[in-house]
């Protein structure tokens, strides 16, 4: 599904076939989840291939190493140039980039010695959930940020949005809301969350979430076309019956919401700002500006 017998990945310096790539058994990393990574996405655009926001993703991804102590070397500008030759190794345009940053055999409860990078990739030219998705909040709450660097990206964190997702899956809802320790809404098992009401965007206050990529993306949208934005903390009770949500993120992209919790959300999403957000975001990520978007929209 990912990979074939022909699939070159980037690996600890070199570029290397996936299938012949391996790691240490005795890495601290599958032993302790205590790896950082990125989700990247890349699209053909008619200037070529261009990954979308890749400065962005690899300057958290240095600061995810920094905030989990992991020796990390890597700039920005070697990141990017590596993913640029991985997609062109593999002849990809339209691709997921996987990027982790992994530490060698270290069976104390201490920082990692060495770490090694890897970038993987394979074509993807659709969001990873269906669009009017049903949604359920969920049991398991957001990881205390008291008690984890929330605002990193880290490999053991994403446990908890196993089990958020499947316990919706088993109970029938295509994805889970998940709440933070104080009942407040603060995303999916994967992505960032937004509702629409009386003409406004609502999307939780950082604190106790990941503040991703595609949430900063839709906010600048948001300022650009003059759509009112708030980012504040609410219930998932200020949620249900709303006119209109939806679920963002590099691999989402920007998806509609349905219901939540059995209550479907009330307006027509074609004639909500809601829809007019994911139809700009389609437009940048295929390397038109917004101006370009505002013109469409006369």
């Amino acid at each position: 599904m990912y990979f074939n017998d022909n699939t070159i990945i980037y690996f600890n310096g070199n570029f290397v076939k996936a299938a012949e790539a391996n790691t240490n058994l005795y890495g601290q990393s599958l032993h302790y989840g205590y790896a950082v990574f990125e989700g990247i996405k890349s699209y053909k655009t008619e200037n070529g291939t261009k990954i979308f926001k890749a400065q962005e993703h690899y300057d958290r991804l240095r600061r995810s190493a920094e905030l989990m102590h992991m020796p990390f070397n890597y700039t920005t500008e070697e990141l990017t140039a590596l993913s640029y030759e991985v997609l062109e190794r593999n002849g990809f345009s339209d691709a997921y980039l996987r990027p982790i940053v992994i530490c060698s055999p270290n069976m104390s409860l201490s920082k990692g010695k060495e770490s090694y990078l890897a970038i993987e990739a394979w074509e993807w030219s659709n969001g990873y959930m269906a669009n009017k998705m049903r949604i359920t909040t969920s049991s398991y709450q957001r990881p205390n940020p008291k008690a984890f660097k929330i605002e990193a990206k880290v490999s053991g964190h994403y446990v908890n949005s196993i089990l958020a997702c499947q316990e919706a899956k088993d109970a029938g809802y295509d994805e889970a809301l998940v709440l933070d320790g104080n009942g407040f809404v603060a995303e999916s098992s994967g992505a960032n969350v937004f509702y629409e009401k009386d003409g406004t965007l609502y999307t939780p206050a950082k604190g106790n979430i990941l503040p991703g990529i595609t949430r900063a993306t839709v906010l600048d949208i948001c300022k650009e076309l003059d759509i009112p934005t708030q980012e504040t903390f609410f219930t998932p009770d200020e949620m249900r019956g709303a006119d209109a949500a939806f679920f963002c993120g590099t691999a989402a992209e920007v998806l509609a919401l349905d219901s939540l919790d059995d209550v479907p959300f009330t307006k027509q999403w074609d004639t909500t700002l809601s829809a007019t957000v994911q139809k700009a975001y389609q437009n940048l990520v295929l390397g038109k500006t917004l101006e370009e978007f505002k013109l469409q929209l006369g």
